[in-house]
């Protein structure tokens, strides 16, 4: 019979949403309304709307990754109940309107998500114990996910900049790698704004994405029922391909659309609808549990 092993992952991975968390808040709190996107108010209280809105989104869709993780070590029949009701609060951030680009601003319903991820934080710290900081053991496709790694910390240089106020412009190498701070437009929007907008963006919530599915699928072969292994390789194999999609639909637009290269520009896959970009995200989700996700299920 398989043993739980280390929990370090689970570690990282709120330690990822955390630091991003923290960020927005410092970020939005500090800079002038006209250097974010879809915000409004200034100051602190900017801030934390800010990052109670990133709570629902990513935040909210890696902590239901996390609680399948956790259905694993459970043994008490109220933990276990606590943990499903965790999984439908984050939940809320799929239905419809509870998260706009058009509107980033906090409201009430967000608090919804925002709880489920808070009950999450608490299961695992309620579960883990000793398991969160022990070492990982070698899992064999380690060597492939440092690699996907090293790539999404490459591509999210500019976002990652942007989360903490910054922009490229006069750096060496990455100031012409990366276009941040260039005054441009797009198709759709002829008034002249920053190349890369100050604060969070959804291309780096992508990289999050991905990255959680990197960091937890070396914990697939290891949960104890098979039905739960199933479940959690599956969730994982679509939450790093919507990542993906959303990596090349922001990347493609600042960083190649805005240079005038091309009109074209790939589909938004932000929101869950009925479209041929979305069925390639399934289809790729799909294909991805078939190749890489079933021999971790088997294991």
């Amino acid at each position: 019979m398989r043993r739980p092993g280390s929990l370090a992952e689970l570690t990282i991975v709120w330690a990822m949403y955390a630091a991003t968390a923290a960020a927005i808040l410092v970020t939005y709190s500090r800079s002038p309304v006209s250097e974010l996107y879809h915000v409004t108010g200034t100051g602190f209280a900017a801030g934390a709307g800010r990052a109670l809105v990133f709570l629902n989104f990513s935040t909210a869709l890696a902590a239901i990754a996390i609680v399948l993780v956790l259905l694993d070590r459970l043994e008490m029949r109220t933990e276990r109940a606590l943990a499903v009701l965790a999984i439908v609060l984050c939940g809320a951030v799929f239905w419809p309107g509870v998260v706009k680009q058009s509107d980033l601003d906090a409201r009430p319903v967000n608090a919804i998500a925002a709880v489920g991820v808070l009950l999450a934080f608490v299961l695992t710290l309620r579960a883990g114990g000793r398991a969160l900081v022990a070492k990982p053991e070698r899992r064999r496709w380690d060597p492939l996910r440092i690699a996907a790694g090293v790539l999404l910390v490459v591509l999210g240089l500019p976002w990652i900049a942007a989360e903490l106020g910054f922009s490229f412009d006069g750096v060496p190498v990455l100031g012409t790698v990366y276009q941040t701070g260039e005054l441009r437009t797009q198709p759709g929007d002829p008034v002249f704004h920053l190349a890369v907008h100050h604060g969070h963006h959804h291309g780096l919530d992508g990289i999050l994405l991905v990255a959680t599915a990197l960091v937890l699928s070396r914990l697939v072969p290891s949960i104890r029922r098979r039905a739960l292994r199933g479940a959690l390789g599956g969730y994982l194999a679509l939450l790093g391909c919507y990542g993906v999609g959303n990596i090349a639909n922001d990347f493609w637009l600042e960083q190649v659309t805005k240079r005038g290269w091309t009109l074209w520009e790939i589909p938004d896959v932000t929101t869950p609808k009925a479209s041929t970009a979305w069925a390639l995200v399934l289809i790729a989700a799909i294909v991805l549990s078939m190749l890489l996700v079933a021999p971790l299920v088997r294991d």
